[in-house]
């Protein structure tokens, strides 16, 4: 069969169709049509087969992104799928999610050379979801039982990740989340047009299916502390996430249509799941007929005011101290939000709320960006007597999320923590201080991107599985397999 790749130069790079923005505005369904058969098939086929993939070395998990491209444009879509799958445990979410333009994508050789990038994460979603109709993804049947088990706090990706792995291996794995539904932030955090609740639900029954036992509604440090938990499992795996929102205090703070992005985004998708929600219901986190000022310029902040629009929203405008090419979110995000109605207020920053009892506007100023800081960004500073008024009926802040107080919450203060309040770890087995006592995902590196918690979550249950192992050894005068950083 004649080789079907580096077809770049007669097959142009093309996204599946979206749908049409006067539609999508008013519904949360995903604004991408799926690609059919062919069309996913000549978007593979234009992969360069690259010597050094830099689309895979630029992916948090290491994707074996050429093989699963060139398979899935011979026709052998299963093959891909497991191809894919291997070092993947969500690879129907990230295909959605993962900021690709940043990543895989951004760092394809095509791009570079002005071809136009694979378009990898259409491919990988357009694989997974034929996996799922076809019924090739299967529950887990470990090849034998273990006795031990682990506990596993927090159902996000992070632990639902190790969860999948360390079950694989035949542990007995129970996950423990202060929520009534299995998936975190992809649940509560990001909305239907994004990634649709069904493709988390699916996989969180897979994983029950699996052998996963979830404990729901159970909450560490109320329920039980963390000792509680170690004396009932050989380790425990700490990927709460973080929290705990960022915050800023400005005249005008009290006014009661100022909210927290993670309260608007979880009514929002709480009402979407049919649950009853009184502060949505009353009017108050329903951006319907209001103008709606988003502050912040990550992703959580697109998901706001993409989620206003589609609210009824009066008018939409996201205020960022910084200008596009300093946003932290993906610009596909923010393409998609402008194309939907969203007006973006560049460099310029909140000074006040004002209002005589009820909000009527954001007061702001200009900002100029000054030298660098440590981190190489760009300083923000203010241009005096710049000052300028928005309208608003409703304030979301979006401005990112800091770690609980995990030793003070869970009763355990040897937990050590950073300067940033996140858990130290031992690399690379993920341990912290504690005997034991694992963490990964957020809680460690602070907030960041879905597939790095899964690729922490995999590396963290290699580690248990380390820890667990020599533990045994120890315990039958045997010799273990390999030696764990940071194992007691």
């Amino acid at each position: 069969m004649p080789d079907q790749m580096q077809r770049y130069l007669d097959v142009a790079r093309a996204m599946p169709a979206k749908r049409p923005v006067g539609e999508r505005r008013r519904d949360f369904g995903e604004i991408y049509r799926e690609f059919r058969v062919p069309a996913a098939a000549k978007q593979a086929s234009r992969c360069e087969q690259c010597g050094i993939p830099y689309c895979q070395i630029h992916c948090p998990l290491q994707n074996n992104i050429p093989d699963w491209l060139r398979l899935a444009a011979e026709g052998r879509l299963q093959e891909a799928y497991e191809t894919s799958q291997a070092t993947n445990t969500f690879p129907e979410v990230c295909g959605r999610i993962c900021p690709h333009d940043r990543l895989c994508e951004g760092s394809c050789v095509l791009e570079q050379s002005r071809h136009g990038t694979v378009t990898i994460g259409a491919v990988e979603k357009y694989l997974t979801d034929t996996a799922w109709k076809q019924g090739w993804v299967k529950p887990t049947r470990p090849a034998y039982e273990r006795k031990e088990s682990v506990g596993i706090i927090g159902a996000r990706p992070g632990g639902l990740a190790a969860a999948d792995a360390l079950r694989r291996r035949g542990y007995q794995v129970h996950v423990y989340d202060r929520y009534d539904r299995i998936g975190g932030l992809l649940i509560y955090g990001i909305p239907n047009f994004k990634l649709e609740k069904e493709v988390v639900e699916r996989r969180a029954k897979l994983l029950a299916e699996s052998g996963v036992k979830f404990h729901r509604n159970f909450e560490v440090g109320r329920d039980a502390s963390l000792n509680d938990l170690r004396q009932r499992h050989s380790a425990v795996l700490v990927a709460t996430g973080v929290y705990k929102y960022r915050d800023m205090q400005m005249p005008g703070s009290g006014l009661k249509q100022i909210h927290q992005a993670m309260d608007y985004l979880t009514a929002s998708n709480r009402k979407g799941l049919g649950d009853k929600v009184p502060d949505f219901d009353s009017g108050m986190l329903d951006a319907a007929g209001k103008r709606v000022v988003v502050i912040g310029g990550g992703d959580t902040a697109m998901d706001c005011v993409r989620t206003a629009v589609r609210q009824g929203a009066k008018s939409v405008q996201c205020l960022y101290r910084r200008d596009r090419a300093n946003m932290p979110g993906s610009m596909t995000e923010v393409g998609n939000a402008e194309e939907e109605g969203v007006e973006f207020v560049w460099l310029a920053a909140p000074q006040a709320f004002l209002g005589n009892g009820a909000l009527t506007h954001v007061r702001a100023q200009r900002i100029h960006l000054g030298v660098a800081d440590f981190s190489g960004r760009q300083t923000p500073q203010p241009i005096h007597g710049s000052g300028f008024n928005l309208d608003a009926d409703m304030v979301i802040k979006a401005l990112g999320f800091d770690p609980e107080d995990l030793p003070k919450m869970f009763g355990e203060p040897g937990l050590a923590i950073s300067e940033w309040g996140t858990l130290k770890i031992h690399e690379p087995s993920k341990m912290t201080q504690i005997p034991g006592v694992f963490a990964a995902g957020d809680i460690v590196r602070g907030a960041a991107l879905v597939v790095w918690a899964i690729r922490d979550g995999r590396d963290a249950a290699e580690g248990i599985h380390q820890y667990i192992e020599a533990q045994s050894a120890a315990e039958t005068g045997r010799r273990p397999a390999r030696a764990v950083a940071g194992a007691a």
